[in-house]
């Protein structure tokens, strides 16, 4: 069968703003159904996958993925009609009768959230397709099938925790033979991911957005300050959940939509809510801090609950709170598991890929076998390599290299050198890690490189990290793992050996540790060329790996968007496929 996996919610937005106008621009975030994405499956197997981000270049949209649909059957060589099924990885249907209630939320399920208005979306996108192909997977459980069915484990307990589902905060379930079972659910009403992203816009940040910048300032602050609120705010309970009593403040539809009650509560009893370009200050470090140890708390708590329940070895995770490499990094060192797997698209893009994992299973085609580096999106040939270069041949240089191995040896004297580079090569990355096809590259042994990409390259702040990228072969020599650690995602922070920790300066977090990426030969070839070519330079196979994009923007996809964002940085030389590309 040929299934196509579909996430977002389109219309959530602009409903919003026809129904709440005057809000803060920041509130309008405040929805579900952002990340669409398109994944297709053949016969069981994960062919394609593609965040509608990178092709429409709206960073977080929920709009319909029709550029990433398109992207996805070019790949394949199909069209609408040849797709078996549609899957949307959402599923009001059985909330029909709670949005009845109140006509305001009628309105939205009519238009945006039922059935039939995505099958109207389908139809007005893929005409060609018949209406009976349309299916609908709940969301968690979707997020749950995307991280069990790439797991590669034929039993496992699997944990989804994010801002929302149709109705949960967080799902738990027992995987085996194929089907999952759900064991426990979380409502929505306690969700310790809106919690997260409610303070995430408290301090100055976007809901649904920004809550990886709240991680990167946490290990800056200091967790005790605010602990005891936190500790009476999530009330953990013996059966492994928790309420977040916090969150029901909420009595119109609007307070309970804009969390406008608990918001305020923030303001009085936590500090002043941060204006979006004020100073950061201790205040708001220490919250970070006490935030993500809350959230730490949390997690290991509900894992550990089943984990020790159904003496489960092993753990799958996803949902957006699975992108949380510091909660992932606690629950690795709480050793409940033998063996915890993220899966590398945890959030809402990635329940696309999910809904057709599940279809597929249903179906009895799933392949369930480990996720590689999940290079499932677009790749650009010669001839629109060729074509970008033209455009901006009045701007650039252009030096034409023989193979990969001479491009490699070139981008590694660069950044050996001092230079930061541009690296883009072979299949987009699927996710929000950029892991060696569209990436940022710098030496990390040179203490002034974090500040100089932060500052002259990605156009961000100052206070967040940067990841290392390291061979399989070496990850043990700098980072406190086992030997052939595979860590391929770039989704759990790692210590930095302390003997290592002055040699890795540009990667190494004020806290000890490293958002780590391991490098295998065997599904990230090319780049693992790269770094054993930049380790024969500078004794190190690790490199500063961050995305190809600067603030505010998706990660580069075409060619021609990887030269217009190259000349507007402070990067040195882009590399594009075997072209070495400089400012004229």
């Amino acid at each position: 069968m040929k299934i196509l996996g579909i996430s977002g919610i389109d219309g959530t937005g602009d409903f919003k703003r026809r129904h709440e106008p005057g809000l803060e621009e920041r509130e309008y975030r405040i929805t579900q159904g952002h990340d669409s994405a398109a994944a297709l499956i053949v016969d069981g197997d994960v062919v394609a996958a593609v965040a509608e981000e990178r092709v429409s270049r709206r960073k977080h949209t929920g709009d319909f993925p029709l550029g990433a649909i398109r992207a996805c059957l070019a790949h394949a060589g199909l069209a609408p009609a040849d797709l078996d099924e549609v899957a949307h990885s959402f599923d009001y249907e059985p909330y029909r009768a709670l949005y009845a209630l109140d006509p305001v939320a009628a309105e939205l399920y009519r238009d945006v959230l039922s059935r039939d208005a995505f099958a109207a979306r389908v139809r007005a996108a893929l005409p060609d397709l018949p209406a009976d192909r349309v299916r609908h997977v709940e969301h968690h459980l979707a997020h749950a099938a995307s991280a069990y069915l790439t797991s590669g484990w034929d039993e496992c307990l699997v944990a989804v925790m994010d801002g929302m589902g149709e109705a949960h905060g967080a799902t738990v379930y027992t995987a085996s033979g194929g089907r999952l079972e759900p064991r426990q659910r979380i409502s929505a009403a306690d969700s310790i991911g809106i919690l997260y992203s409610l303070i995430t816009l408290h301090l100055g940040f976007d809901f649904n957005a920004d809550e990886y910048k709240v991680m990167g300032l946490a290990p800056y602050g200091d967790p005790d300050r605010f602990r005891p609120w936190f500790e009476e705010t999530v009330e953990l309970r013996d059966d492994g959940g928790w309420t977040i009593p916090l969150l029901r403040l909420g009595l119109t539809r609007s307070e309970r939509e804009n969390h406008t009650r608990a918001r305020e509560h923030l303001g009085r009893h936590v500090m002043p809510a941060r204006a979006v370009d004020g100073e950061i200050t201790a205040d708001h470090r220490d919250l970070a801090a006490s935030l993500q140890a809350c959230l730490d708390r949390a997690v290991v708590h509900l894992c550990g609950h089943w984990g020790r329940r159904l003496r489960s070895p092993r753990l799958a995770l996803a949902g957006g709170v699975a992108l949380n490499t510091t909660a992932n990094a606690r629950l690795l060192e709480a050793g409940m598991f033998d063996e915890i797997y993220v899966q590398p698209a945890a959030a809402d893009d990635g329940s696309a890929l999910g809904a057709a994992l599940h279809r597929a299973a249903v179906a009895g085609e799933v392949v369930n076998r480990r996720s590689p580096t999940p290079f499932y999106g677009p790749a650009h040939g010669p001839a629109e390599v060729e074509a970008a270069v033209e455009r901006f041949a009045d701007r650039i240089d252009v030096r034409r290299l023989p193979s990969l191995e001479a491009t490699c040896a070139a981008a590694a004297e660069l950044i050996a050198a001092g230079e930061v580079v541009a690296w883009y090569r072979g299949r987009m990355e699927f996710g929000p890690r950029a892991l060696g096809h569209r990436s940022i590259l710098a030496d990390p042994g040179r203490p002034e490189m974090r500040d100089r990409v932060n500052a002259l390259v990605k156009l961000r702040e100052s206070f967040r990290p940067f990841a290392p990228a390291v061979s399989l072969e070496q990850v043990d020599r700098w980072f406190a793992v086992a030997p052939g650690t595979e860590l391929p995602y770039m989704n759990v922070n790692v210590t930095v050996r302390a003997e290592h920790a002055a040699d890795l300066p540009a990667t190494t977090h004020v806290d000890g540790s490293a958002r780590v990426q391991t490098v295998s030969r065997a599904d990230n070839a090319d780049f693992h060329v790269l770094l054993t070519a930049v380790g024969e330079r500078t004794g190190r196979e690790v490199v500063l790996n961050t995305s190809f994009n600067v603030k505010g923007q998706a990660i580069v996809n075409t060619p021609t968007e990887a030269i217009e964002t190259f000349l507007g940085t402070g990067i040195g030389a882009l590399l594009l496929e075997d072209t070495l590309i400089r400012r004229r």
